[in-house]
């Protein structure tokens, strides 16, 4: 019996995703195999075609980071994973695949109450924003915090979650996605018009308490000085490549050597593959405050589960608000 999935076949644009069959084959001791039902199309997604980041896979390889499915089978050792559970996982690779095989320990229960569409965000775009505002940053009510890069994935996961924290919160977006931002009660700079340097400033003349940078470059050396002192920069763009990786290392030493100053700090989601606790922990969280209809992703577009190449066009684009699902068709029927 043969399975479908996308690979990425050299760098560069969509049209290098290509649909290729693969056996399905049993799983392997201590592995489950994932029925895939929905898998967010990400920025890393991106990022990873074009090679622009410090872990690029090599081509070829399957793109997918982070998916919603459920247990078709599972391996010899496995104790915590049933055939028919529902489950998530970030396995960074693979997910735009009708079967996906992973080991038990990097799945993610999921109640089946909720729909796989609203829970894929949840895996990377939502426990980014989430651990970004209360691990990295530890927000309390009140605070008042600039989101760089609202209007994507990450960005109204960050709304959606600062508005259930209580945040006063001022978004970069531009001037047609400002609507979203005003959804989820956060003023909209629209960056194409206005220095957000200046509105800040002249907003805010006391500084602030966090920024949450999603865009990386220059955002980050024109953004810290809005900070007041002891406030916080939470930088979780993707640096690009290990020398901007070890750049943006170095430069968070100096600024937070300075006694009372503003305070630098990174954040990636690729550390849940080595400390997985904090992330289990989230993930769990997450997921019941979308059972409890606490929160509510952003989905503008849902996509055949096989049509990954023009939901990643779409995405480059630059038109997207909110987020991008690849949906098996039992789910778009």
């Amino acid at each position: 019996m043969k399975y479908k999935h996308i690979v990425v076949v050299k760098r560069g644009p969509p049209e290098n995703l290509r649909i290729e069959e693969c056996d399905l084959r049993e799983p392997a001791a201590r592995e489950a195999r994932i029925k895939v039902l929905a898998c967010g199309v990400c920025q890393p997604d991106i990022q990873n075609r074009y090679g622009l980041s410090p872990f690029s896979p090599k081509v070829p390889y399957e793109p997918g980071c982070a998916i919603v499915g459920v247990v078709d089978e599972i391996g010899a050792g496995v104790r915590r994973a049933v055939r028919g559970a529902r489950v998530a996982a970030y396995p960074a690779f693979g997910g735009y695949a009708e079967y996906i095989y992973l080991p038990e320990s990097r799945l993610v229960p999921v109640p089946s109450s909720l729909d796989p569409v609203e829970a894929a965000p949840v895996v990377l775009n939502y426990l980014t924003a989430y651990q970004c505002l209360h691990r990295r940053a530890r927000v309390k009510a009140g605070d008042k915090v600039l989101i760089i890069g609202a209007s994507g994935g990450c960005g109204t996961a960050f709304l959606d979650l600062g508005r259930l924290a209580e945040l006063k919160m001022y978004g970069l977006a531009s001037g047609s996605k400002s609507s979203v931002l005003t959804q989820f009660g956060a003023i909209p700079i629209d960056y194409r018009k206005e220095d957000f340097v200046d509105v800040m400033r002249r907003v805010e003349p006391d500084g602030l308490d966090f920024i949450f940078d999603g865009m990386g470059g220059d955002y980050i050396n024109r953004a810290f000085p809005l900070l007041r002192r002891g406030g916080v920069l939470v930088e979780y763009a993707n640096p690009g490549s290990l020398r901007a990786t070890l750049r943006l290392l170095a430069r968070s030493l100096v600024r937070n050597l300075v006694p009372d100053g503003g305070k630098l700090k990174g954040y990636g989601a690729g550390f849940s593959l080595i400390y997985r606790k904090p992330f289990l922990d989230d993930w769990a969280i997450l997921f019941r405050l979308l059972a409890e209809a606490k929160i509510r992703p952003v989905i503008s577009g849902r996509f055949p589960l096989l049509e990954g190449g023009r939901a990643n066009a779409l995405l480059e684009s630059g038109q997207v608000v909110g987020n991008l699902v690849l949906v098996a068709p039992s789910l778009l029927s």
